[in-house]
């Protein structure tokens, strides 16, 4: 992904999937920059996201697949 002819039109986006997402957001984050502060989203569709986007809006957006909530039974003691 670039603003170069034939790397990619500008506007593209990328999906990594990932783990230690929140390690990484906090990473970008902590440095303070100035145009890209990205948030961290749970999604839906079960996914923590964070999305950067560079001058020419190209996205790079990162997941890590969030783990289904177990439930568990209870049964009264005898």
């Amino acid at each position: 992904m670039s603003e170069h002819h034939g790397d990619g039109t500008p506007g593209s986006v990328v999906y990594v999937y990932m783990t230690e997402i929140a390690a990484l957001h906090r990473e970008l984050n902590d440095k303070k920059y100035r145009h890209n502060r990205p948030g961290l989203e749970q999604m839906e569709w079960r996914m923590m996201q964070m999305t950067v986007i560079d001058p020419f809006n190209n996205r790079i957006c990162f997941g890590e697949p969030v783990e289904k909530t177990r439930h568990l039974s209870r049964t009264a003691p005898d």
